[in-house]
C-alpha cells in the first residue's frame, strides 16, 4: 500500500494506492474521500469536488465539499446537515484505512469509515459505521453518498424479481421526490434499468430511488464505470418507501447513494453498512439497455 500526500482544491489529502485503485482521504474535514481513480489513469478523479456549494442551517453554512460522505437516513433538517468541517483522524492499520469523524452530540452519533482491499484487483471494500453515543436507543439507517464528476450518467438496475409464482404481485419500487418531474429529460426509464444523466446545463434538481435488483448502482464517465455493490437484508425495513439505491443530480454534480436497513441502535452500539467499490475501464458507453447488457459481466 503506497501512501503520498497532496492537495485538492485547498484540502490536504492522503493518497492511498489500494489494489488497482487510488483513493484520496482529506484530513481537513469529514469523514470524506475526495478522490477516486484507477491507477492506469490517475489524472481522472471520478469524484466531483464542489467546495462552494452549500445550504444554510441553524448551525451555520453546511458545505457539500464533494467526494464520498456518510449520512444518517431518513433525511431531516438540521440533523442530516450537521457541520463536518473540522479536521478528522486517519489511521492506517494492517492495510486498513480508518477515518474517525468527530462526535455529533446534538445527534447522539459518531461516524467512521473503514477502507480495505477486496479480493478483486479492481475493487475495495468500504465499511460505514455510525455509533450511538447517546443515552437511549435511536433508529436510523446508514446512508453512503458519493458525489460524482459532471457529464456522466448513473445506472440503477430494476430487473424483474417476482415474489409469487404467477406474477400477480408487484415486485419493483420506484420513488420520486416532490421536486422531481417524471418527464425530466435526464431520466431514462427502461425495462431493466433507470438511467439518470448529469447535465451541467440543467439547474433544476431531480432525485429518484429504487429497490434495486441486482443490488448495485453505477456511474459512467470518461470511459470508466464506477460500481457500488451492496448486500440486501430480506424483509428488513428500509427508508424512503424501501429504497436501497437513490440518485440525485443538478447542474453541478450527481450523487450515487446507497442505504442500509433502518435499525434501532442501543447506546454504545454501531450501525454498519458495507459497499464494494469497483472501477473498470469500459470505454464509450451510452445510457441504453443494449450497451449495459454488453458490459454487465464486469459489474457482477
Amino acid at each position: 500500500m503506497n501512501i503520498s500526500e497532496g492537495n485538492i482544491e485547498g484540502f490536504r489529502v492522503k493518497f492511498i494506492h489500494m489494489n488497482n485503485l487510488i483513493i484520496g482521504v482529506t484530513t481537513n474535514i469529514g469523514p470524506r474521500i475526495l478522490y477516486l481513480a484507477h491507477k492506469e489513469n490517475p489524472n481522472i478523479n471520478l469524484f466531483g469536488v464542489v467546495p462552494d456549494f452549500g445550504i444554510d442551517t441553524p448551525e451555520g453554512k453546511w458545505r457539500i465539499f464533494g467526494g464520498h460522505r456518510l449520512w444518517v437516513s431518513p433525511e431531516a433538517m438540521p440533523r442530516s446537515y450537521s457541520l463536518d468541517n473540522k479536521p478528522v483522524k486517519i489511521k492506517i492499520v494492517d492495510r486498513k484505512v480508518i477515518i474517525e469523524g468527530n462526535p455529533e452530540p446534538q445527534n447522539s452519533i459518531k461516524k467512521r469509515i473503514l477502507i480495505r482491499p477486496s479480493s478483486d484487483s479492481n475493487s475495495i471494500e468500504v465499511v460505514h459505521e455510525i455509533e450511538n453515543i447517546g443515552r437511549w436507543p435511536i433508529k436510523f439507517a446508514c446512508w453512503a453518498i458519493s458525489v460524482m464528476r459532471k457529464n456522466g450518467f448513473a445506472i440503477l438496475p430494476i430487473k424483474a424479481n417476482p415474489v409469487d409464482e404467477r406474477g400477480l404481485l408487484p415486485d419493483r419500487v420506484i420513488v420520486l421526490w416532490p421536486y422531481t418531474s417524471i418527464n425530466d429529460a435526464r431520466l431514462i426509464l427502461g425495462t431493466n434499468y433507470v438511467f439518470v444523466r448529469q447535465d451541467p446545463n440543467i439547474k433544476k434538481p431531480v432525485k429518484i430511488g429504487v429497490k434495486a435488483h441486482p443490488p448495485y448502482v453505477a456511474y459512467w464517465v470518461k470511459g470508466y464505470l464506477f460500481v457500488k455493490q451492496i448486500s440486501v437484508e430480506k424483509d428488513a425495513e428500509y427508508p424512503d418507501f424501501q429504497s436501497n439505491i437513490e440518485v440525485y443530480t443538478n447542474d453541478l454534480f450527481l450523487e450515487l447513494e446507497t442505504l442500509g436497513p433502518l435499525r434501532e441502535i442501543a447506546p454504545g452500539e454501531v450501525n454498519r453498512h458495507r459497499e464494494i467499490w469497483k472501477v473498470v475501464n469500459v470505454g464509450e458507453l451510452r445510457p441504453l439497455e443494449e450497451d449495459i447488457a454488453k458490459i454487465e459481466h464486469t459489474i457482477q
